[in-house]
């Protein structure tokens, strides 16, 4: 039995195409500048984000993907460019024949240093500038309410 869609009312849907819009401006824009700053795609900038902000530079390889949200065939692929070019290594786990670590190398933690000033500059200028610090507080609320309740939810 089809039930009847619960169609968004005005003010839902006004919030919604501004959340989008909002988000993929956002989201285009950094790529884009983090690619001219740097080299490095947005897919690089957040893998070496995540491995470089752990004391050991290192994570397994499913708990990465899982921490940026993505399947594990685009995480094989990204961890497989990085590593052609030298930003990663993979390092078998001692505890699990069949596991394997992600590893920041030498030239992951030097791009990542190198792009990090920039790309938080442009954050700071796209986002965190264009808002109060009470709305800036109010954002990261609702924007972790979301996220929790999407945990919640099953797909």
């Amino acid at each position: 039995m089809n039930e009847t869609p619960r169609w968004l009312n005005a003010d839902e849907k006004a919030a919604w195409d501004s959340f989008i819009r909002m988000q993929e401006t956002l989201i285009g824009r950094l790529s884009r500048l983090v690619q001219a700053d740097s080299g490095m795609s947005a897919s690089d900038f957040i893998v070496l984000v995540n491995l470089t902000e752990r004391s050991d530079g290192k994570m397994r390889f499913l708990e990465l993907a899982r921490r940026v949200n993505w399947e594990k065939s685009r995480m094989s692929h990204q961890v497989s460019r990085m590593t052609r070019r030298g930003l990663l290594a993979r390092e078998e786990c001692p505890d699990d024949a069949r596991g394997a670590f992600i590893v920041a190398t030498p030239a992951g933690y030097a791009a990542i240093e190198e792009a990090a000033p920039l790309h938080v500059e442009h954050v700071r200028r796209l986002f965190v500038d264009a808002l109060t610090p009470n709305q800036l507080s109010t954002f990261g609320r609702l924007a972790q309410r979301v996220s929790d309740h999407m945990e919640k939810q099953s797909d």
